[in-house]
């Protein structure tokens, strides 16, 4: 089944994203541990598997519309070298791929590529709902202090 160009490209886009979240996701969460910040770290790393099985779901779905998967492209990490400056970052990559799945989903819209829509409605929900933890993250290190909030990132919650 093809596709069009416009299509494939924003799909394209969105799995630049993923695999950049991939990697994003999965450095934060090893720095996590590796700080000992156990709670951190899990959540983290979850993310970072999450968006592995959406980038699988966004590569075939690519290669059904007979586009090609570009899986070269990554965009620029950003890492902080501080817990609250990694979730800060966080904040600001989630609002940024929100903004660009939104996009994507007009698009798709447009061109009445619902099963494509579907997709990335679906990437969208889990996007919105994780800006929505690390949004809480933040109005909890305001909240308690950052001391506080990382002492109770320590252990695993069970």
């Amino acid at each position: 089944m093809k596709s069009t160009s416009d299509i494939l490209d924003a799909l394209n886009g969105v799995l630049t994203t993923e695999l950049t979240s991939i990697n994003h996701y999965f450095l934060h969460a090893r720095m996590f541990r590796n700080w000992g910040f156990e709670n951190l770290d899990k959540v983290a790393y979850k993310k970072s598997i999450k968006d592995m099985k959406q980038a699988d779901e966004l590569i075939e779905r690519i290669l059904m519309l007979e586009g090609l998967p570009n899986l070269q492209r990554l965009s620029p990490l950003k890492v902080g070298e501080q817990p609250k400056e990694m979730i800060t970052l966080d904040e600001t990559f989630q609002h940024e791929q929100i903004d660009q799945l939104k996009s994507a989903i007009a698009l798709c819209e447009e061109k009445k590529d619902f099963v494509s829509r579907g997709i990335l409605s679906e990437i969208l929900e889990y996007e919105e709902d994780y800006l929505d933890f690390v949004e809480t993250q933040l109005h909890q290190i305001d909240a308690i202090g950052i001391e506080n909030y990382l002492q109770s990132q320590l252990e695993e919650d069970e």
